[in-house]
This record gives C-alpha cells, sequence and structure tokens, in this order.
C-alpha cells in the first residue's frame, strides 16, 4: 500500500500539486494500523491510501490540509477509545501519532520583465528554492549571462501570456519596462488562478492600471488580491532592497504566514486623495 502511496507522492509532485503525507509513526495498544502505514492527502481533500479509516482519518485530512496551506509539518496524537472514536465504532483501546509532511513541489516564479530589479528577483529566489522564468522581448536583457539559472523566454510579454498556460500555483511578478507593458500583462494574467500576483510601482500608477482593467470589464474582486504595490513595506530603494522586500513577500505567501493581500480599487482611490 505504501508503495501506492509513493506513486501517488511522485504524481503530485510531477503535476505540481499541493499534498501532504501522513503516517503512522508510532502506536500503542489496539490500533487499526501499524506503524508505518501512510495517507497522501491533496490540497481538494482526495486521498491515496490510508491509516485505518474513520473519524480519526478525517481529523487527520484536516490536519494534512491545514498543513499543506501553513507549509508547516505537524505531529498530530489520537486516544482510540475518545469520543472521536466512538463515532465511528472504532473503540480500539490504543494510542497512535500521526506526522504529517507537506509535500510541495517547487514554485515556479514567472518574472515578466528583465530589467534591473527582476534580475535581483531572480538571484534570491533562485536561492531561496523558486524555479525561475524570465520573460521579456529584449535579448540584451533577458539572457543567461543576466539570469543565471532562469529558464529565459525571449517573447513578447502579452503575446506569450495569451498563448502560454501557467502551471497550477504559479507566482508572477509583474516588473516590465513601462506602464503599458504593465498593462497588457496584467490584462491576460488578471482572471488566470495564480499563487501570487505582484505588480510593481507606485499606488497612483497601480490606481491607473487597475482602473483602465475595470474599464476593460476586468472583475474587481480578482483585482483585489494583486499584491500591489508589490513587496513588504520595509522602506526598499535600490533594485536589491525592493528584491529583498518581493521576495520576502513571496516566501511569506509560500509559507502561509500572509494571506493574498486584499487591496481593493477603491482602497487604492481612497489612499491617493481621490
Amino acid at each position: 500500500m505504501s508503495e501506492d502511496v509513493f506513486r501517488a507522492v511522485v504524481r503530485a509532485i510531477d503535476a505540481g500539486e499541493r499534498a501532504a503525507l501522513v503516517t503512522i509513526v508510532s502506536t500503542s495498544g489496539s490500533t487499526p494500523q501499524r506503524v508505518g502505514a501512510k495517507m497522501l492527502v491533496y490540497e481538494d481533500g482526495r486521498t491515496a491510501g490510508t491509516i485505518g479509516g474513520g473519524c480519526y482519518e478525517n481529523d487527520a485530512c484536516g490536519h494534512a490540509r491545514e498543513a499543506i496551506r501553513l507549509h508547516r509539518p505537524q505531529l498530530v496524537r489520537y486516544n482510540l477509545n475518545d469520543d472521536l472514536a466512538a463515532e465511528s465504532g472504532l473503540i480500539c483501546g490504543g494510542q497512535m501519532e500521526v506526522y504529517i509532511e507537506p509535500v510541495l513541489p517547487t514554485p515556479d516564479l514567472y518574472l515578466l520583465g528583465a530589467g534591473h530589479v527582476s534580475a535581483e528577483v531572480a538571484r534570491i529566489a533562485l536561492l531561496t528554492g523558486f524555479r525561475v522564468h524570465v520573460v521579456d522581448d529584449r535579448d540584451k536583457f533577458a539572457n543567461a549571462e543576466r539570469f543565471p539559472g532562469a529558464d529565459i523566454v525571449v517573447d513578447d510579454i502579452a503575446g506569450w501570456l495569451k498563448a502560454t498556460p501557467l502551471p497550477h500555483g504559479a507566482y508572477v511578478v509583474v516588473v516590465t519596462r513601462g506602464h503599458r507593458h504593465d498593462y497588457d500583462a496584467m490584462r491576460e494574467l488578471v482572471g488566470r488562478q495564480t499563487r501570487y500576483l505582484g505588480l510593481i510601482g507606485s499606488r497612483a500608477k497601480v490606481l491607473r492600471v487597475f482602473e483602465a482593467l475595470e474599464a476593460e470589464g476586468a472583475d474587481p474582486a480578482r483585482l483585489a488580491v494583486v499584491h500591489a504595490p508589490i513587496g513588504l513595506d520595509i522602506g526598499a530603494v535600490t533594485p536589491a532592497e525592493i528584491a529583498v522586500s518581493i521576495v520576502a513577500e513571496l516566501i511569506a505567501v509560500r509559507s502561509g504566514r500572509i494571506a493574498e493581500r486584499h487591496v481593493a480599487a477603491a482602497a487604492l482611490r481612497a489612499s491617493v486623495g481621490r
């Protein structure tokens, strides 16, 4: 059975699916499964394998989904003669511990734009566990010399986005060379289900982009989850400092330390005095 679970783990990683591996690590007394029994729980609640069934397995599934969301392992103890076991008739009289370990594929980070900030973001993101892709139409900027270790695409950003599906759970940083390019990229991205979508620029610039997108029919609820202005507020000024603030925000989202930041267009209007 564990072999099937391990195959499911490999498939989940290959498909870019987030999951958690639940393993019985200790038992005492009478329990429905032995040490080593495993179950894989997917982000959407699907499972592969079993740790014995019953209400405690359902409870472990809930803990597993929490571990996925928070990007943190858990150790959970069950007393199988308590009310939880009684609900399913599993009065075994034993105890067991399960270790819940998130199985998270390497996240894909797409940097749209290959300027100075993007180069610094790529350097730090590679060091912190992201798979980096860079898209720009200028080969003098988007090249392996400036972005060692990254996947380079030299193409029109909006055209490439229109023709290319992004993987599940992608992180996207919009750092193009100008307002118009930012707008064209955001128009292609705002309806997609990304794990993170951030737009660089001042609040006034972000507001202008949002207003233009709303005028074209973009859903304000989708705009509300864009991280804009991008990055944590650490007083960053230089490209390297700005990159630190951006990657720190990416890590915080990946680890579940911050949820998607809701920056509604109305709040942006208020912040710029409208």
